[in-house]
């Protein structure tokens, strides 16, 4: 049977796809049925590039899997210092390493999060610069290392309204089946057509209504905004503050890549 072993953050521990019984499913677990193949989830929620490499990475390659999914990034962006160089060493130390070990490596461009959350400019334009830093790291380790790489920061569904959950940060059960579709195209694209049956893109569950999105914000979401703003809301002002007293004509726009940004030498 195909060993899969999923990467990442909160996105792929399945937050925003709930279950009846209350745990989480997500993308991986949607894909890994399509493939058949059995999945061992070692996501964390709030990870960030460099947990990966530390606590997750050495799980993966004991499982010696045949496909493996590293979507991490965006908690790197949302903090502060946020190291560009630090973050590609990151992502190339890990998607070398299971290249090597014979995975199949799902990668990603990752969405500007501040399109969802629909921030003002001086926050906006930072997290959108950060997010192509990001970016353009992760499209220079797809490219060295053949990943199967999904640019959902291009794809217009990405910013449909109903692909998201409530809180606007991660997939609602609609984004969740996207991504997972998308992968699987990716996947037979290059492996052939027999790897499974494509997922349903289509949600099992309805939406929640407007009352139950209120109904989470004013009890799950209000306990999920106070553990945030201890970590989150002060690097964003120190973002929002940075960007208002640096010159317009130093500014790098959102669509600029960093100047030069390094890519380490290959991992042995």
């Amino acid at each position: 049977m195909t060993v899969f072993a999923a990467l990442g953050d909160s996105t792929t521990v399945g937050f925003g796809d709930r279950m009846p019984d209350g745990s989480w499913r997500g993308w991986a677990q949607i894909l890994a049925a399509a493939l058949g193949a059995r999945l061992h989830n070692l996501a964390d929620s709030g990870a960030q590039t460099a947990d990966v490499v530390a606590a997750q990475l050495p799980r993966a390659l004991d499982l010696r899997p045949d496909v493996a999914a590293v979507l991490v990034g965006t908690n790197d962006t949302l903090r502060s210092p946020f190291d560009p160089a630090r973050v590609a060493a990151n992502l190339e130390r890990t998607v070398a390493a299971l290249r090597a070990g014979g995975a199949e490596v799902l990668t990603i461009r990752l969405p500007d999060p501040g399109r969802m959350f629909g921030l003002p400019g001086p926050l906006a334009r930072p997290l959108a610069r950060r997010m192509r830093d990001l970016n353009a790291a992760a499209d220079l380790v797809a490219d060295r290392h053949r990943t199967v790489h999904f640019d959902a920061a291009g794809h217009p569904d990405s910013y449909d309204r109903r692909m998201w959950s409530v809180d606007r940060l991660h997939p609602s059960e609609r984004g969740h089946r996207f991504l997972a579709c998308s992968f699987f195209d990716l996947l037979a694209a290059r492996l052939g057509p027999g790897i499974g049956n494509r997922p349903d893109p289509s949600p099992s569950s309805p939406p929640p209504t407007r009352a139950a999105q209120a109904w989470w914000m004013a009890t799950q979401g209000t306990r999920w905004m106070i553990r945030r703003s201890t970590d989150l809301l002060p690097g964003l002002l120190d973002l929002a503050y940075a960007e208002l007293r640096t010159p317009a004509a130093d500014r790098r726009a959102p669509g600029d890549l960093a100047p030069g940004l390094p890519l380490p030498d290959r991992v042995a």
